[in-house]
C-alpha cells in the first residue's frame, strides 16, 4: 500500500515537472518571439545603403565602363568607399576575393563588398549561365543587373520577367521564384534585412550536394570576418 502510494506520488511529481519545464519553455519562446517582434520593427534605424543611390550606382558603372565588368567593379568600389566613411560602415576592397557559390540548385561566383547582420551587397555572376530557385528569405533583395540577362517567374505566372542591364530585379522578403542567368550575367546583389537567417540557404548546397570544403570554409571566413569587423564599428 506504501509503495503504490510513493509510486503515485512520483508519478504526480514527475507530471508537475513535465508540466513545468514545457511552461518555462513556452515562457522563454514567447519572450524571444516578441524581442525579435520588435527588433523586426526598427531594423531600419541600421540601415545604411540607399537602394535608390545603388541603383543609380549601377547605371553609372555601366555607362562608365560599357562592355568591361571588371571596370563597373571597380567603379562600384571607389563610388562606395568614396561615400561611405570607414567609421560608418565596413567596405572589403579586395577585388580579387571570389568565391564560388551553390544556393538554390544555381551556381556562380561572387564578390562580398559588404556584410554585416542586416545588409550586405555583392557582385554576383557567371560567365557560363545558370538557374535555380532563389529561395524564400527574411531580408528585401535588390538585384541591379550590370551585364547579360537574367529570366525570372512566380507560380501562376505565364510569362517570364526579364531584366536586362540597368535594371533592378526587387524581390520582397517571403517571395519565391524561379530564375536564370544567361551567359555573362553579372549583378550587384543589395540585401537588407535579417542576414544571418539567409545562410543556411546559401550553405545547404555546400553540406548536402558539392561537399566544397574548401570554398564553405572561404565563405564562412570572409562573411564571419566582415560582420564582425562591421560590429568592431558598430555598424549591426
Amino acid at each position: 500500500m506504501a509503495s503504490t502510494k510513493k509510486a503515485s506520488k512520483t508519478k504526480a511529481t514527475l507530471s508537475q515537472n513535465f508540466f513545468l519545464t514545457w511552461v518555462k519553455r513556452l515562457g522563454v519562446l514567447s519572450i524571444l518571439v516578441a524581442v525579435f517582434a520588435w527588433l523586426d520593427t526598427i531594423k531600419e534605424r541600421w540601415y545604411v545603403f540607399d537602394p535608390p543611390f545603388l541603383h543609380e550606382l549601377a547605371q553609372s558603372a555601366i555607362a562608365a565602363s560599357p562592355n568591361d565588368t571588371a571596370g563597373m567593379i571597380n567603379h562600384i568600389v571607389t563610388n562606395l568607399t568614396q561615400t561611405y566613411p570607414s567609421t560608418q560602415i565596413r567596405l572589403n576592397p579586395n577585388q580579387k576575393e571570389w568565391v564560388f557559390n551553390n544556393a538554390g540548385g544555381a551556381m556562380g561566383a561572387m564578390y562580398i563588398i559588404h556584410a554585416s547582420i542586416t545588409e550586405y551587397l555583392i557582385i554576383f555572376g557567371t560567365p557560363l549561365g545558370t538557374e535555380g530557385h532563389s529561395g524564400i528569405h527574411t531580408a528585401d533583395d535588390y538585384f541591379h543587373i550590370l551585364v547579360g540577362e537574367q529570366w525570372a517567374f512566380r507560380p501562376g505566372a505565364l510569362e517570364m520577367e526579364r531584366y536586362t542591364p540597368g535594371m533592378m530585379h526587387l524581390m520582397p522578403r517571403g517571395v519565391a521564384k524561379q530564375y536564370k542567368m544567361h551567359e555573362g550575367c553579372w549583378a550587384m546583389e543589395y540585401a537588407r534585412g535579417w542576414i544571418p537567417l539567409m545562410l543556411p540557404f546559401g550553405f545547404a548546397d555546400a553540406i548536402t550536394s558539392t561537399l566544397d570544403v574548401p570554398t564553405l570554409y572561404n565563405t564562412v571566413r570572409i562573411t564571419g570576418r566582415e560582420i564582425i569587423k562591421n560590429l568592431l564599428i558598430g555598424k549591426i
